[in-house]
């Protein structure tokens, strides 16, 4: 026997209720687990999936039929929601990032075979032997003091992480430095914390200027933005702008990437702030090497809302990825011209770092970097010189 198409109403709009209802629990789930950025897929594969049962069971003739549907409807909705969260897990992983694990730093290894680290055009006129300055630097500086450490050091392997030419990150080669491990680093301007680990254990920096460089913005290269003002990078990494319509773009909601605490673009970035209050970074969890769950700085993902930073040559030479573009920063845009003529306003110098070593070459060794054969080595590698400053 039919039913009224009134009861028949009635008794879907119970259902679709019931079936709301679940998918607002498995979406919730999801949501504390996955994190926030789930939340648009998954939303828009239960609405549709909710409306489609919805529109199907408006012409099912029978209770039992609807129940039956139903049910059916229940199973086809938790799929859709897993294909969804796994489907978007998919998508994510293969979106183009800028990071530092993205780069090896092997094919700039001194003496190395087909090495990038750039050579002088006639021999040193400085060569040591014996007790070698013992180094280390930020990531995107290896490919400069290996450089240099082609130029004057004996031939010879010089391993990443064991050598007298080594390759860590920033925060790590101050706390090397600090503690004595390494003689010189080759890094940006120390953080606030790295002043306080220097003094607490009673060292002294000593900064040598060595060359300068762009700190620059990056988005995707879709993005319509082509620049911001100092003003706004201020507003947007301090939350107050959070809409790339706020500044000329699309109506979508910015995704503010930053780098790791006391890595040299993340200090950089807190100078650029000024009194500004920087908001907390996206994160990604990870595990530990304990088993656990640990959270950490999430790497710039391309987004087509994103925005990142870095220093202009890490991310034009060592990362090369197309998919990004440089913007302007108060109308100008980032090169060597605009760093050389001091007209791009976020340049700064980086540093050659001691720390009172006793070794005998460490000065030798600094003044040969900034004498002419060491400058053009800065000029080859990409960056900007100090005599063109």
């Amino acid at each position: 026997m039919k039913r009224s198409v009134v009861a028949r109403a009635i008794d879907f709009i119970f259902i679709a209720a019931g079936l709301t209802f679940v998918g607002c629990v498995v979406l919730i789930v999801t949501l504390l687990f996955g994190g926030e950025k789930f939340y648009t897929p998954l939303t828009a594969v239960i609405t549709v999936a909710i409306i489609v049962f919805i529109g199907v069971g408006m012409f099912t003739p029978t209770r039992e039929q609807i129940l039956y549907r139903s049910v059916i409807g229940f199973f086809v909705l938790c799929g859709l929601t897993v294909a969804g969260y796994e489907g978007f897990k998919i998508y994510e992983a293969n979106i183009p990032q800028v990071s530092e694990q993205d780069v090896d730093l092997q094919e700039y290894m001194p003496f190395a075979e087909q090495t990038k680290a750039k050579r002088l055009d006639q021999p040193s006129t400085l060569t040591l032997q014996g007790d070698l300055p013992r180094l280390d630097g930020a990531t995107a500086l290896y490919p400069l003091y290996s450089a240099f450490a082609q130029a004057v050091y004996p031939k010879k392997a010089y391993d990443l992480y064991g050598s007298e030419v080594m390759g860590n990150t920033t925060p790590d080669a101050y706390e090397n430095l600090i503690d004595g491990k390494v003689d010189i680093i080759f890094v940006a301007g120390p953080s606030e914390q790295q002043l306080e680990d220097a003094k607490e254990k009673g060292v002294e920096l000593k900064l040598t200027p060595i060359g300068r460089e762009a700190f620059v913005f990056f988005v995707n290269a879709a993005n319509p933005v082509k620049g911001l003002s100092t003003e706004q990078i201020r507003m947007i990494y301090s939350g107050t702008i959070t809409n790339w319509l706020q500044v000329g773009g699309k109506p979508e909601t910015i995704r503010a990437f930053q780098r790791p605490e006391n890595s040299g673009s993340q200090t950089m970035l807190e100078k650029v702030m000024g009194t500004y209050p920087l908001m907390p970074a996206p994160e990604d969890d990870i595990a530990s090497g304990m088993g656990g769950i640990i959270s950490r700085t999430a790497d710039y993902k391309n987004y087509d809302n994103a925005i990142g930073y870095s220093f202009l040559y890490f991310a034009t030479e060592m990362v090369q990825n197309g998919n990004i573009r440089l913007l302007e920063v108060d109308g100008v845009k980032p090169d060597k011209t605009t760093i050389r003529n001091r007209t791009y306003p976020l340049s700064a110098e980086f540093y050659a770092v001691t720390a009172g070593s006793d070794n005998p070459n460490v000065e030798p060794f600094i003044q040969w970097i900034l004498s002419p054969q060491g400058q053009s080595l800065v000029e080859k590698t990409g960056y900007t010189t100090l005599r063109d400053s």
